[in-house]
């Protein structure tokens, strides 16, 4: 069994245009999608035409939530954006999709966290905004009663495996279209990949065990970083350029 795992697109469809060449090249057919697929100020449209039009298991993230449980006037900058170009139909086919499930009998898919699309899983934000690697306890908490021997989570754009000491393994496969970000919860702080590159992950059961390869592609990065400067989103301009908020 092997297959791709993407996430957190955040309408860079350049980017998830050039993850999946990368997944083609490769010869690998199956795919699944974490969440976090449209919101950003770049390009929700071209972003969502890709995503319906491959074969791929998606599950919904927060910001795809946020799309969906609240007026325009509420959302935040980076929602707001992206709900204006999108029309009914594409609207409900992001309604469809689910949290949570379960690929292959072997496999749970979620965005964040099992029971909570905003909380980091393998990683904890401190109250003087640090961001680090979250104790194993703590990780071994969330993944109660999952009986699947792999798990995968997105949501802090950072690409992390963790062994858990029943042997199933966490993964996150990075962010496809999105190598920083500036956030407030649980405390002020910021999120950097330290490189522009296009993220995903690889999974292949091999011997009865998962083991994963992690994928940085290059793509056009400068010209999304273009776009989100000519909307008015400097940070994102900066990160989508060289992996830094500054």
């Amino acid at each position: 069994m092997r297959f791709a795992a993407i996430a957190d697109v955040h309408g860079n469809y350049l980017a998830l245009e050039a993850v999946l060449s990368d997944i083609r090249a490769l010869g690998i057919t199956d795919i699944v999608n974490l969440g976090d697929m449209l919101s950003g100020p770049l390009d929700a449209v071209r972003t969502i035409e890709i995503l319906m039009a491959i074969d791929a298991v998606h599950v919904v993230g927060n910001h795809d939530r946020y799309l969906l449980d609240r007026p325009p006037e509420k959302m935040g900058s980076w929602d707001r954006p992206a709900h204006a170009q999108l029309n009914a139909a594409q609207l409900d086919w992001l309604r469809a999709q689910p949290m949570t499930r379960v690929f292959r009998d072997q496999v749970f898919l979620c965005h964040a966290t099992p029971e909570n699309d905003e909380i980091y899983w393998l990683d904890t934000v401190h109250p003087e905004g640090t961001v680090a690697p979250s104790p194993l306890d703590r990780i071994e908490q969330f993944a109660q009663g999952i009986p699947q021997s792999l798990i995968l989570c997105a949501h802090t754009h950072l690409a992390r495996a963790v062994r858990l000491r029943d042997t199933r393994l966490i993964v996150n496969p990075g962010s496809v279209g999105s190598p920083g970000y500036r956030d407030k919860h649980p405390f002020p702080h910021v999120v950097e990949a330290g490189t522009p590159h296009a993220r995903y992950a690889i999974l292949e059961l091999i011997d009865g065990a998962w083991q994963v390869t992690f994928r940085q592609i290059a793509y056009d990065h400068e010209a999304m970083a273009a776009l989100a400067r000519r909307n008015n989103q400097p940070e994102l301009a900066n990160a989508l350029a060289t992996g830094w908020i500054t």
